[in-house]
């Protein structure tokens, strides 16, 4: 897992193929007005998912798992905490879903990870996460996340 800002994450990321693009996606003017729903970049090896919602409190979060994609999850209003932990620390509880490239279960001794607007983290399938958890008080969020291919 790696998190940073979005001005910095281009110095901060490792060459995967894709995540130029995907940083190239996410400074391009009028973000904030782009409608909820996906977006494609490369086709279904980089694409984009706008959504606006509200976080929730971290009593019991819901961890997933990707074992195809890298999520950039990037905060463009708003803030939330995503739960991080390595893949060794999770338990699966819902079944992986091979179409939808997603397990869903617990983690173990978790790590908060708070991102204000402005702001990334960049999860790879050995990184369970729970995301949409509230930065203290439950608030709106617009985000982007962005799967790249692995």
């Amino acid at each position: 897992m790696i998190a940073a800002s979005l001005s910095d994450a281009a110095a901060r990321l490792p060459g995967l193929p894709g995540l130029a693009g995907a940083l190239e996606f996410l400074r391009r003017p009028g973000l904030a007005g782009l409608a909820d729903g996906e977006y494609e970049l490369e086709g279904r090896r980089v694409y984009a998912i706008v959504q606006r919602y509200g976080t929730s409190p971290a009593a019991e979060p819901r961890f997933e798992v990707h074992r195809r994609y890298a999520d950039v999850q990037f905060v463009a209003a708003g803030a939330e905490v995503i739960g991080w932990a390595p893949a060794g620390r999770f338990r699966e509880l819902e079944a992986y879903d091979e179409k939808k490239d997603i397990a869903f279960g617990r983690a173990s001794d978790w790590t908060p990870v708070l991102l204000r607007a402005g702001e990334l983290a960049v999860l790879f399938p050995e990184d369970a996460h729970a995301p949409r958890l509230a930065a203290g008080a439950p608030g709106r969020v617009l985000k982007i996340v962005i799967k790249v291919a692995v």
